[in-house]
């Protein structure tokens, strides 16, 4: 990791108000509503009350000439900034934040639900996520869940993933996104269902039956693992094959080198639970431990970050939805969770950063020296 001024940032945000109105500098309003996140803060009001509790340590480094801008003020200003403007911009921090990319990126999607209204629908973000350092290095808002297919080559065009592995839901097995991640000098694992019939359907046959083929079984083509605990045993197997020469279609796709699946099985209680996950990909001499391991890499990103913006900043709770009030929420949010994972100075979970950020002005001292840098 390497510092950057994220205030730097955020004062290169364009100010579409009126200046002969403006009593609240932009860059000032933002930087508040960020340190209010960050120490847990889930709504305008309790942004507000933030900034008025700690407004003799903001006035050590903010000019705040006019005092603390009221709820509205906040919630007047975040819905007019440019979302994709400020999409940019933390992809381009993310970028000097995080030196020399490696390993596996989840690109997946998330919806806040309760940014629904009877005219918007809800906000849905598609977000890279980098396994290896475990934060988001870049993320777009689409309207819609369908809108997601239109959305992941736009993200890939914004981030620098040159040797890395992108792994991707159904949703984001098209030819043209498989396209750009070869385009980009990287590899790609992209799930297989039923939105590629033809080729799911091939692919499941022969899969299905090489799995019982010894030799598959002796060599790096296959791979088992079995954890007991709890009364819970699990059992995965994972098969993969290189040799494709038969796969109809396969020319469609740039880059293709192999297919695989993954088996699992969960006992518990005396009941069974199967699934069974097929993929392509284009990694050369792939074998089927890697790819169990870069596909469990990519299921982590429910824990990782999904489940910490829901529990640790209460995102799904979130009814802001005038305008770009959601999305610029989420980025700010995505911010936030990006510091409090990269501040090792405090062994703790997300919620116990936030509430000694909220409790210890030193501690958020820290925050503010090594990745606000005002």
């Amino acid at each position: 990791m390497k510092k950057l001024a994220l205030a730097d940032v955020l004062e290169g945000i364009e100010d579409t108000r009126r200046k002969n109105s403006v009593m609240y500098p932009l860059h000032e309003v933002l930087i508040i509503m960020l340190l209010a996140v960050i120490c847990g803060a889930t709504s305008y009001a309790k942004i507000e009350m933030f900034g008025n509790s700690k407004y003799e340590w903001l006035k050590s480094f903010l000019k705040l000439e006019y005092g603390i801008p009221d709820v509205c003020t906040f919630r007047n200003i975040i819905k007019e900034i440019d979302t994709q403007k400020l999409h940019i911009l933390f992809c381009e921090w993310m970028k000097n934040v995080v030196s020399d990319l490696t390993g596996v990126i989840a690109i997946d999607e998330k919806t806040a639900r309760r940014t629904r209204d009877k005219t918007k629908r809800p906000l849905h973000v598609v977000s890279a996520f980098s396994h290896e350092c475990g934060l988001v290095i870049g993320q777009l808002a689409c309207e819609e869940k369908s809108n997601e297919i239109t959305a992941i080559p736009k993200l890939l065009d914004m981030l620098e993933i040159n040797g890395c592995i992108v792994t991707i839901d159904a949703m984001g097995t098209q030819k043209d996104i498989a396209e750009k991640v070869i385009s980009k000098d990287a590899d790609y694992i992209l799930s297989l269902k039923e939105n590629q019939k033809t080729m799911y359907r091939d692919v499941k046959l022969y899969l299905d039956d090489i799995r019982k083929d010894n030799d598959v079984k002796n060599s790096d083509n296959y791979y088992r693992t079995i954890e007991k605990g709890h009364g819970r045993i699990e059992s995965r197997t994972c098969v993969i094959s290189e040799e494709i020469g038969w796969l109809n279609g396969k020319d469609e796709w740039r880059g293709i080198n192999g297919i695989g699946v993954t088996y699992c099985e969960v006992e518990e209680k005396g009941q069974k639970l199967k699934q069974n996950h097929y993929f392509i990909f284009s990694c050369k001499g792939l074998t089927a431990k890697e790819l169990m391991r870069h596909k469990r890499s990519h299921w982590s990103v429910e824990n990782s970050l999904h489940w910490v913006l829901d529990m640790a900043f209460r995102e799904d709770e979130s009814r802001a939805r005038k305008d770009n009030s959601a999305e610029n929420l989420n980025v700010l949010r995505q911010i936030a969770l990006n510091i409090l994972k990269s501040e090792k100075s405090f062994n703790g979970s997300i919620t116990d950063k936030q509430f000694k950020c909220l409790l210890d002005n030193s501690y958020l001292d820290k925050i503010i020296e090594n990745w606000v840098c005002l």
